[in-house]
């Protein structure tokens, strides 16, 4: 994170950093979910650890890593010693981001999380703080583009949303994201697909509360005047730093000091670099979804991908 939001400054952008809050109840299940695949990988990398399978320990490494809420604490801490601002959303950050670009605030939500989308960020990027070292290009989204390419309404995505698979209910098993599609054009909503649907095809859940999930996307918990929002650049603050990184963590002290030039020469610049200085655009390589209409076949189960759509820019 130091070392990409230095690359972000010097390049003239003005990162600001969102954190999630308390998550909503309807949240419950899909956390309970996760901190169940943690567990099972936990297991998996004991075995692997006794096979000694070099392969196997290094992916389920990966799936064992919980963000802790002393992470959260050193990285919030690390951004505001190095001045720059960060926001603590009362639920959802991404909630709060897509709030941030609304009011104009900031220029794009930067998230890796579509349903930033869903909350209707007008611009959304996405692999912006990806190592430089994987070239993986940008991609940057307009809300507007994307219901213009999918033939929707803002109203009519949060339900296509909903039906893929989200974090705050379960999806009707069979329904994958073409099957979704299809649905929400021919009959415009949650409540009119339910009204038709083949009950015997598609089993929905018990007391599914897509109402609730609805709600959240379309009226989230966010801060939304300014004095709950503090965001502020500020010039970095070179002893905190160094005691911090150094000190405590036992980071080469050159190097921080280095980075800490950086930094303060970033901030030194007349004005906010525009998105294109940091990426060239190139042509995208993205597929509208075809206008078609064509059912999944049976037995493919559910999917939590959301559709693809024209609408979103490749940067690099």
């Amino acid at each position: 994170m130091f070392t990409r939001t230095i690359r972000l400054l010097e390049a003239g952008l003005k990162p600001v950093y969102v954190f999630d809050g308390k998550p909503p109840d309807l949240k419950s299940q899909e956390l309970a979910k996760r901190y169940s695949k943690r567990a099972e990988a936990t297991e998996d990398l004991n075995q692997a650890i006794e096979s000694g399978n070099k392969e196997e320990i290094e992916k389920f490494s990966k799936r064992t890593v919980k963000v802790t809420k002393q992470h959260n604490e050193d990285c919030k801490r690390l951004l505001r010693l190095m001045g720059v601002p960060v926001v603590e959303a009362p639920s959802e950050a991404e909630a709060q981001c897509a709030a941030l670009c609304k009011s104009g605030k900031v220029y794009a939500v930067a998230s890796e999380d579509m349903d930033s989308l869903t909350f209707g960020a007008p611009r959304f990027l996405r692999h912006l703080m990806d190592p430089s070292s994987k070239k993986i290009p940008v991609m940057e989204f307009e809300v507007s583009k994307v219901l213009e390419e999918l033939n929707l309404t803002m109203d009519q995505f949060i339900d296509l949303c909903i039906l893929c698979g989200c974090d705050y209910c379960d999806s009707i098993r069979g329904i994958g994201s073409q099957t979704a599609l299809k649905l929400i054009r021919q009959h415009g909503s949650i409540e009119n697909i339910l009204e038709n649907i083949n009950k015997e095809r598609y089993q929905i859940p018990d007391d599914w509360p897509y109402e609730g999930a609805r709600r959240l996307f379309k009226e989230p918990l966010v801060f939304a005047d300014d004095e709950q929002l503090e965001i502020k650049w500020s010039a970095p603050d070179e002893e905190g730093l160094l005691t911090f990184l150094v000190n405590e963590n036992g980071f080469n002290s050159d190097r921080i000091t280095k980075a800490i030039e950086k930094i303060k020469a970033a901030k030194n610049k007349s004005s906010q670099g525009r998105l294109e200085s940091f990426f060239k655009p190139v042509v995208s390589t993205s597929v509208p979804v075809k206008r078609k209409e064509t059912a999944e076949k049976d037995g493919k189960g559910t999917s939590n991908k959301k559709p693809k759509a024209g609408g979103g820019r490749k940067k690099k």
